[in-house]
């Protein structure tokens, strides 16, 4: 793979600078079932349900559904914080048969070529689950379906928008019949080197899904996305993503394994860069990159340069990717290894 040179980065800058202004592919998205009570404000029509028991109070917000930190409320003095993210949605069913079995079909968000499915229900939280690759203005992006009964595709088929790909079930951890629902997701990925990093990082812990594996998945709001898409149909994921909140950022040491700026170069800052530059990308609260930019400090370790000030502590606001209080705050061990993978092998 090919590396950034000093010579010849304010050629690269600017390249990816046009290519991101003058690309404006239209996304064109089809809701993955029949359920498109999203359009029409239903909520609870549109979501599944998740259980909660709060303090000993028992209820079935729909509201968990949704992508966000939307899960496992904690009482702070600042209030009700919600400490677990959930990284895409969950589509409630509209047909079951007489056995109460979710029958819904999924389909394909769009045109784009299967690139992984897990049949293994217990290989992973999503139960059995399917990756598709879409490539929008030189990018790829990954719609994920979990939680599958069952799947009726393979690796390396090309679909098309709104083909049929799988059923809806209930597989994976802590689901039952009652809450069987599609979860969806729409990610942007880390880095093609995640098996190596993962089997240095988690010894103990198999990776069954190579580099589709959730953690090296970062996904943004596809629920918003669908909203604004019914605005504006020209809308690109750039677009889209500029105006989510810049909530902590990370100087990354110089390496020429940054994959980033290679995958999604509308990310890039134009600016002068040096051969001695590092990087500082900026992170969106639940871990989605949204921005890179050169900088001029030299670091031999991922090192937090900005978070938005809060009096709550940083772990429960950060997938516990940043910990501490105010001014005094860091990068968790898992937080450092997460920016680590960014530069993997380095």
């Amino acid at each position: 793979m090919r590396s950034f040179a000093a010579a010849g980065s304010l050629v690269i800058f600017s390249h990816f600078s046009m290519m991101a202004q003058t690309e404006r592919p239209v996304l064109d998205l089809v809701l993955p079932t029949s359920n498109d009570a999203i359009f029409s404000g239903g909520g609870a029509a549109f979501y599944q349900y998740i259980e909660r028991d709060f303090k000993g109070v028992k209820s079935t917000p729909w509201e968990g559904g949704q992508y966000g930190f939307v899960r496992d409320p904690i009482e702070t003095s600042s209030g009700i914080v919600y400490t677990r993210f959930h990284e895409g949605i969950d589509i409630k069913p509209l047909r079951r048969d007489a056995r109460n079995e979710p029958l819904d079909e999924v389909r394909a968000i769009a045109d784009g070529k299967v690139v992984h499915t897990n049949v293994v229900p217990g290989y992973s939280n999503y139960g059995n689950y399917v990756v598709i690759e879409h490539r929008w203005a030189g990018s790829n992006y990954y719609s994920l379906y979990g939680h599958l009964s069952s799947i009726a595709v393979q690796p390396g088929d090309s679909v098309h928008r709104g083909q049929r790909i799988a059923v809806m079930g209930y597989t994976g951890v802590g689901l039952n019949q009652a809450r069987a629902h599609l979860h969806l997701e729409l990610n942007l990925m880390f880095s093609h080197r995640f098996e190596a990093w993962h089997d240095a990082f988690f010894k103990n812990d198999p990776n069954h899904n190579g580099i589709y594996n959730g953690i090296n998945l970062a996904g943004l709001d596809i629920a918003r996305l669908y909203l604004a898409l019914h605005r504006n149909p020209s809308l690109t994921i750039p677009e889209f993503l500029s105006s989510e909140e810049i909530f902590y950022k990370v100087i990354l040491p110089k390496s020429p394994h940054f994959e980033l700026p290679k995958l999604y170069p509308w990310m890039l800052v134009a600016g002068t860069r040096n051969e001695k530059s590092s990087w500082e990308v900026s992170f969106a609260r639940s871990g989605l990159p949204l921005k890179i930019e050169p900088s001029e400090k030299h670091v031999t370790q991922p090192e937090l340069s900005y978070v938005k000030k809060s009096s709550i502590d940083y772990s429960y606001l950060t997938r516990d990717e940043i910990s501490g209080r105010r001014d005094h705050v860091h990068l968790t061990e898992y937080g450092r290894g997460l920016m680590r993978l960014l530069i993997w092998p380095d």
